[in-house]
Order: C-alpha cells, then sequence, then structure tokens
C-alpha cells in the first residue's frame, strides 16, 4: 500500500509498504481504508521544521475519514461497510490527568501524525475506543471535518453556560470559524468573530456567523460598540495565536467574564496581569478534545447545525500530497482547509 511520509522539514516522499491485513487486528482492533485527509496549521508548522514536538522522519495525518473493512472479534460498535474516524490521542491511562479524565491533557500524550505515525496511507488501524462511527449520509469530507470540530465542541465546553451571553471569537480560520459556530448552537446571545482578512470573515458568514469584525479597518473596541452596545461581551475565545488578539480580549471583555485560549503562538504571550486581577477574570487553556467532543462534533455535523462544506476550499489527490503544502504556502490568504484525496 502507499504512504506518504515526511523524511525532513518540506521533503514529503510517496512510497510502499506491506498491506495491512484483517489478520494483523487484535480483538479490539477495527481496520480502515482512509478516504479522507485534512491538512491542517500544525501539519504546516512540520513541514517547516517548526513544531517542537515533531521527530523526523513522520507519516503526518491526524483529520480523517475511512471506511471500516475489518474488525476484531471483540469490536461491538463497527461493523465493514461503516464510514468512520477516530481520535488521535495516544495516553498512558495512568498519570493524574488521565485518572480524572482529562486524558486530552495526559502526561505522556503523542498525537498520531506528529509523535506517532499518522495516517496518510491507505489502510490504518484504529482501536475501538477511539473510533467514531460516521452516519451514512455525512460525506468522507465531513467525517475529515469532525477533528476540528471537535476543538470547537471541547473549547465553548470549557466555558462556563454560553446561553444569553455575549462572544467574541479572535480569529476567524478554521479553528475559529468553527468555535464562533459551536457558541451560536450552545445558545449565546449574538457572536462576533474578528479575523483580518475579508476572505475568512466571508467565509464565517457563509457558515452562519453573522457578525463580522475586520480589526485591520476598524478598531476592536469600536466594532465591540457597534455589535453589542452597552453590554459588552462575557465570553472571548483566542483563536489567531496572535499576542494583540489576546490583548483586546483580556482588556474589554466583561469584569468577571473569561477568556478561552486555544490558539497557538509562535512566541510565548504576554498577559496583563493587573486586568486579570482587578477585573477578576477567568482565563482557560483548551486542548484538544475528549471522545464525547468527537461524538457531538460528529452528531452536529450530520444534523447541519455545524456547517463545514464552506471551509473546504480545495482537494489533491495523494500523490500530489506534498503540492497541497505549497498551495497552502502561495494561496494562505485565500484559503482554509485543504483535503488529500487518499482513496475514491
Amino acid at each position: 500500500m502507499k504512504q506518504a511520509i515526511m523524511y525532513q522539514p518540506g521533503q514529503i516522499e510517496i512510497r510502499e509498504i506491506p498491506d495491512l491485513k484483517a489478520s494483523n487486528l487484535k480483538d479490539d482492533e477495527v481496520l480502515l481504508h482512509i478516504k479522507r485527509i485534512g491538512v491542517c496549521g500544525s501539519d504546516i508548522h512540520v513541514f517547516h521544521g517548526e513544531h517542537p514536538a515533531t521527530p523526523f522522519p513522520v507519516v503526518q495525518g491526524h483529520e480523517y475519514s475511512g471506511l471500516v473493512v475489518a474488525v476484531g472479534s471483540g469490536v461491538s460498535i463497527a461493523r465493514p461497510g461503516m464510514k468512520a474516524t477516530a481520535r488521535p490521542q495516544l495516553t498512558c491511562g495512568k498519570c493524574g490527568p488521565c485518572k480524572r479524565g482529562q486524558y486530552n491533557a495526559c502526561q505522556e500524550l503523542r498525537v498520531q501524525g506528529f509523535q506517532a505515525p499518522g495516517v496518510a496511507q491507505d489502510l490504518f488501524i484504529i482501536p475501538e475506543d477511539r473510533l467514531i462511527i460516521l452516519d451514512d449520509e455525512m460525506s468522507y469530507e465531513q467525517g475529515a471535518m469532525v477533528e476540528p470540530t471537535a476543538v470547537g465542541a471541547h473549547s465553548t465546553r470549557r466555558a462556563s453556560d454560553l446561553n444569553g451571553k455575549n462572544v467574541v471569537v479572535s480569529g476567524a480560520g478554521t479553528i475559529g470559524n468553527l468555535v464562533a459556530q459551536f457558541a451560536i448552537a450552545r445558545g449565546a446571545k449574538n457572536v462576533l468573530i474578528t479575523d483580518v482578512s475579508d476572505f475568512r470573515l466571508t467565509k464565517a458568514k457563509e457558515c452562519g456567523i453573522e457578525n463580522v469584525l475586520n480589526v485591520a479597518k476598524e478598531s476592536f473596541e469600536n466594532g465591540i460598540k457597534r455589535i453589542f452596545g452597552d453590554n459588552g461581551f462575557q465570553t472571548g475565545f483566542e483563536a489567531a495565536g496572535v499576542q494583540e488578539s489576546l490583548d483586546v480580549l483580556i482588556a474589554n471583555v466583561e469584569k468577571g467574564g473569561e477568556v478561552i485560549i486555544l490558539g497557538v503562538y509562535a512566541q510565548n504571550p504576554k498577559i496583563n496581569m493587573y486586568f486579570l486581577g482587578e477585573h477578576e477574570l477567568n482565563v482557560f487553556g483548551s486542548m484538544m478534545y475528549l471522545h464525547e467532543d468527537y461524538l457531538e462534533a460528529a452528531k452536529l455535523i450530520s444534523t447541519g447545525e455545524i456547517t463545514v462544506k464552506p471551509l473546504i476550499s480545495k482537494h489533491f489527490p495523494f500523490n500530489k500530497y506534498i503540492d497541497a503544502y505549497k498551495y497552502i504556502e502561495k494561496m494562505a490568504d485565500q484559503t482554509m482547509k485543504i483535503i488529500i484525496d487518499v482513496n475514491d
């Protein structure tokens, strides 16, 4: 079977490796025929050699969908012919976070596609406890979008009840877009998404996020006043990974409010401790997702409450894997999610 491997930064090669077969399965394992893989910002960091926790060579691929082709004798939730995806987290199950159910922050966490081999190949084996079955009506493209959607599900659960609150999401890339959609789904009164890109903000509107603000054209403070009036906002999500973005959220969120940070920063940001203390703010980090977040993400995509189609910018065939990365480099300002077609 074919496999894409990144031997070093900027170098992806397609090679042939032995097929995986049903006879390779343990009792609790499932054999997937991989169909679609999404490329995310972290993958691009690896491609540039800028991801501090990813050694080379590496097989990427952590956002994906596939077809179940075989199951182990002890598997109960899957059967051949079903569509599926799975969480890429490898956890120890023994550390404090794992024991209290916070395995997304496992002390020994490894993520497939980064610290462990990912799914960029024809066939892949997954244990049943990380598998998520997709509705037959879902496309493989939608299935590959469950992973980033689960990030939105988890981060919005990190906040206190969003029902009836005004919410600001800073950063209108794929993750910020999905966070904003989840905030709406969780009953937020008004949701505003900000960015410096009209392209990304237009995509937000296509996904049902009505309130947008280009902070390169209008100040954050003026935009907040225009959208929320005197009520301001109670919860902010920082999904841009930009210092200025974090600054304005901390400075302008309602006193006693909260800011959830899920952006990835090239350099460690500073937090205004005066605002944090004097305004008695709650600031939380958000790391990946739990299994229930995956299940919720798949459900809301299936029901149409979360829209992902406008986020898919372009498809590339598997044998053009490296071209997908080069396209993202060249067209970053006009690109949301790139999909690799592994098999049809």
